[in-house]
């Protein structure tokens, strides 16, 4: 933001006596706006100024942009001339050729032209003949063709990189009154740029004049010392004007009497944010120059205001210079004083209406510096968006810092909020995808399935949510395959104003899924499947402990069914024998032998997730360890310890720009899953090796089925074209537990217990297209896989 210098009234005065010159406070709003939408939209941040620039981050996936205005302050307002532009001609071409309705429609436009007025009338004077301003007619608008910068000083023309060429608001092939060109010259004469500021007119032949700025640059004695402090919502005292037939001496005691004001303004300021170092590098400008020139106190503004501006903090501006008469050059910056926080719903229209989210819910995802009391930062904006965007319950968000009316210097925080629809109802109908012969994916079954889900988001205001789904794989018997679930979720489990934030989770299910414990190994033609119903219900507590680590604990109560593929209970698995008659003699399917158990269970998750997306590609890392802890109820009373480690580290291996379009980084994939059991193993719950997700090239189980497990993998993603094309390798053991396991699935149908694997793939969008040697078998085979392997 650029603010020019205003002397006091008694700047003339011949006195040696320190004097102040000051600068009056901007009237043009400061305003700088952040956006965001959840879904299908942006998040933006704008500041008022002439300049747009664009700025990229990774989040959450967003745009922000980010101006700066040019701000003229004069000695009584918002200066310079805001006369129409414009300029005129327009001719036309004509012919014979033309029918009756074309010179018809010819003829009234040129009747139009005729009756509207000129745009800019012609001085009607000699051509090269000067003019002075006062001796332009009052009534009359003029075309200035140029305009001539010239500096007495120098005695040689300015261009328009000069910074005194961005105090003037005219510009050549406007049209001006004299009205407005006299006030242009008095906003220039007061700004306390200039000793002597002069403007004539030059005739043009065509009617126009060239206008010629003539001026001569203030400068003050040499500095030795800087000084920066923050005036924001100091209250500004109205000078009180001298007597024009005031006496020397009365003169003199007004010019001390504001020295001494100025003295306490200068104490009562608060410290501002500009580290000594840049201060240093501008009392080395100081020293360096000699005397202060108006030029100078630019170059000292535009340095003070690019450091605050580089650092986010978008409202701050430079309003004065004090103390130029003197070893010391103050000056003061207002730097964005939050005073007012306000939160606002807006309706589709952007009419403020009363919201259904509770006030407290929004103010608990603000951060502290974005509250009165502390300096208006961008980047504190940004988190705003975040924050705010993470609850899921607003289509569009702006965070919008104006300038304080009742403060001088003060910013309102203004976050504008639209809500998303609270309830929602969807019906979807699907097919099943599975993989088929060498990997590739066929139908399940012509049948369709399908899906009816509601959700409430927002129940009470408070964020609480309910979510109800029924699924089928056949609509035209749904009751062959029904699956359900319910959930209610309460956030601020401990109160809206508790900083505590803990989840409450209770949820219903009922679930059937194809069990990998009974799949044959690479030498066993087929093998019978056995599918797994669970019923029950699941309440559990998740804590966010820091934004990048949650804890969850819980109980889950559950029945676990086992049928075959007629949809009979099967306490044991099924296996081919050579004669081509079907065993029910395997492995047991439950822990009570019957097909049906029923347990409760504590289970407890620690997750720490510090990875995030540069241009599209995951970097960081990621650590989950997860307990279920058997209570001996239910069937047997079954009392065991389940637990898994997994780690994951995704390596960036190059620096990239970041930003929309901006290819990923070339990144290195490192994981390792551990999985151990103790006590009573149901074979439903036992760890299986093999699959899109354990050891890619091998099916569900494939490798085998054991009490504890170990897996390692390493992945190499290289962007080509913004996709990425990646090579892997992994390996998975049973770690010789595999026969520790109820009925030793792994023994009986035939699997290795240990296997690893290499490929190559690509990936397009959410799907995965790899090619990967299974060790085992020694072959290869073409997957197409669905979502993320890590």
């Amino acid at each position: 933001m650029i603010s020019s210098i205003i002397p006091s009234s008694h700047f003339s005065a011949p006195l040696s006596t320190p004097r102040v010159n000051r600068l009056s406070r901007p009237s043009s709003v400061v305003k700088c706006h952040f956006s965001a939408r959840h879904g299908h939209s942006n998040s933006s941040l704008t500041n008022t100024p002439s300049t747009t620039i664009v700025i990229s981050s990774a989040a959450a996936a967003a745009a922000i942009f980010y101006t700066n205005t040019n701000g003229f302050i004069g000695g009584g307002g918002i200066g310079g001339a805001g006369g129409n532009t414009g300029g005129g001609g327009g001719g036309g071409s004509g012919g014979d050729g033309g029918s009756f309705w074309s010179r018809l429609f010819s003829l009234a436009a040129a009747l139009a032209d005729d009756l509207e007025p000129p745009e800019w009338d012609s001085h009607g004077l000699p051509a090269n003949i000067v003019v002075q301003l006062n001796k332009l007619s009052g009534f009359k608008k003029y075309k200035i063709s140029e305009i001539v910068y010239f500096d007495r000083i120098r005695k040689a023309k300015v261009g328009s990189e000069d910074s005194f060429f961005e105090m003037v608001t005219l510009r050549g092939g406007g049209v001006y009154t004299k009205a407005q060109l006299q006030k242009e010259l008095e906003t220039l004469a007061s700004s306390g740029m200039f000793q002597k500021v002069d403007m004539e007119g030059k005739t043009n032949a065509d009617g126009s004049m060239a206008l010629t700025v003539s001026f001569t640059e203030s400068v003050w004695p040499s500095a030795e010392r800087f000084r920066c402090i923050n005036v924001g919502l100091m209250k500004q005292t109205k000078p009180v004007e001298m007597d024009t037939d005031a006496t020397d001496k009365e003169k003199l005691e007004y010019y001390r009497m504001q020295d001494r004001d100025y003295q306490r303004r200068i104490e009562n300021a608060r410290p501002c944010l500009l580290p000594t170092s840049v201060q240093g590098e501008i009392t080395d400008m100081l020293s360096s120059q000699g005397n202060v020139s108006a030029r100078l106190l630019q170059r000292i503004r535009d340095r003070v205001q690019k450091w605050y501006h580089d650092e986010g903090y978008a409202c701050a501006q430079v309003v004065n210079f004090g103390n130029l008469n003197t070893q010391e050059v103050v000056c003061e910056v207002t730097e964005g004083d939050i005073t007012k926080l306000s939160i606002q719903f807006l309706d589709n229209l952007g009419n403020v209406v009363e919201g259904n989210t509770h006030i407290p819910v929004v103010q608990r995802e603000l951060p502290m510096h974005v509250r009165p009391g502390y300096i208006f930062n961008m980047e504190e904006g940004k988190q705003v968006l975040r924050n705010l965007n993470s609850l899921g319950l607003f289509s569009n968000i702006e965070v919008n810092p104006r300038a304080d009316e009742n403060n001088e210097g003060g910013v309102v925080v203004e976050v504008r909020l639209k809500e998303v629809d609270q309830k929602s109802a969807d019906v979807s109908v699907e097919w099943s995808i599975v993989p088929g012969p060498r990997g590739l994916p066929t139908l399940a079954s012509m049948v369709p399935g399908g899906t009816v889900t509601l959700d409430h988001r927002n129940l009470q205001g408070l964020k609480r949510s309910f979510h109800a789904s029924v699924t089928t794989g056949n609509l035209c018997d749904p009751q062959d395959d029904l699956s359900f679930k319910f959930e209610y979720a309460q956030p601020y489990l401990d109160g809206v104003y508790n900083p505590r934030n803990r989840t409450l989770r209770v949820s219903c299910f009922n679930s059937r899924k194809l069990s990998p414990v009974f799949t044959g190994g690479p030498w066993v033609d087929e093998v019978p499947p056995i599918w797994v119903d669970r019923a029950g219900i699941k309440a559990n507590i998740t804590e966010n402990i820091t934004r990048q680590s949650k804890f969850t604990y819980g109980l889950v109560m559950e029945e676990i069914t086992t049928r075959d593929e007629s949809g009979n209970i099967c306490a044991n698995g099924q296996r081919v024998l050579p004669s081509g008659v079907i065993s029910t003699e395997g492995p047991p399917t439950t822990l009570s032998g019957t097909g049906i158990d029923k347990m409760a269970f504590l289970q407890t998750n620690l997750t720490r997730d510090n990875t995030k997306f540069v241009n599209g590609g995951v970097v960081g890392d990621r650590n989950v360890f997860q307990v279920d802890q058997g209570l001996g109820i239910g069937t047997q009373f079954p009392f065991f310890n389940r637990h898994q480690l997994t780690l994951t580290r995704f390596i960036q291996l190059r620096s990239v720009e970041e930003g929309a379009g901006k290819p990923p980084p070339p990144v290195l994939v490192l994981h390792g899953h551990y999985g151990g059991c103790v006590g009573d193993l149901p074979s439903y719950d036992a760890f299986t090796l093999g699959g899109p997700y354990s050891v890619r090239g091998y099916k569900m189980g494939e490798i085998g089925v054991a009490r504890n497990i170990l897996e390692l993998a390493a992945e190499l993603r290289v962007p080509i074209k913004g996709k990425y094309v990646y090579v892997f390798a992994e390996h998975g053991t049973d770690l010789g537990s595999s026969e520790n396991v109820k009925g030793n699935p792994t023994q009986v149908y035939r699997r290795m217990g240990h296997g690893s694997s290499y490929g190559v793939g690509i990936k397009l969008g959410m799907v995965r297209t790899e090619y990967a040697v299974d060790h085992n078998s020694g072959t290869g085979a073409v997957f197409c896989r669905f979502g993320e392997r890590f």
